[in-house]
């Protein structure tokens, strides 16, 4: 249950990019919450509970995968990409005004996991120190603040955009 969970549900036993696919559970949220015109409150809130889900899940659980692979960070937890990609979007939705159309809805998704996996991949500082926190806050606190880097971007370049992004 733990790799089930840790994994998210699996993505993070995929070959190929399993920080990528764990990434992705937020991004159909944020998208979907979008598209059936959602409320920015509601939507904040699915992504807080992602953003809280995701953090109890990896700081309870990790430490036993660490201890099964003996790896620092294992591949196979993705769930902090979850945590990190939700912090992304908690935000932007209090930034746009009105409905959002199709293209509207998918430069921001986009542009905010590219945000996210850029600012993931790189660790800018401090990013690369939170990993030497102890056991699952260490692999949990690098993502978060890699979202809180993301949504600050995404937010910059919604304000910039303002509604005529993408439409």
């Amino acid at each position: 249950m733990k790799r089930f969970l840790t994994s998210c549900f699996g993505l993070g036993l995929l070959p190929i990019a399993p920080g990528t696919w764990g990434s992705l559970p937020p991004v159909l949220v944020f998208v979907l919450m979008c598209y059936f015109g959602a409320s920015a409150v509601l939507t904040s809130v699915a992504m807080a509970a992602l953003v809280l889900a995701g953090s109890i899940i990896c700081v309870k659980y990790a430490p036993a995968i660490i201890a099964l692979y003996g790896k620092i960070d294992p591949r196979e937890v993705v769930v902090d990409e979850v945590a990190g990609q939700a912090v992304t979007f908690l935000p932007v939705r209090f930034l746009l005004t009105g409905v959002l159309s199709s293209s509207q809805i998918w430069v921001i998704t986009l542009l905010g996991f590219f945000l996210f996996r850029f600012f993931d991949i790189s660790k800018p500082w401090p990013i690369r120190k939170l990993e030497a926190l102890p056991e699952g806050w260490g692999i949990l606190a690098d993502d978060l603040l890699a979202g809180v880097y993301a949504a600050i971007v995404l937010a910059v370049c919604v304000r910039l955009c303002g509604s005529g992004c993408a439409s």
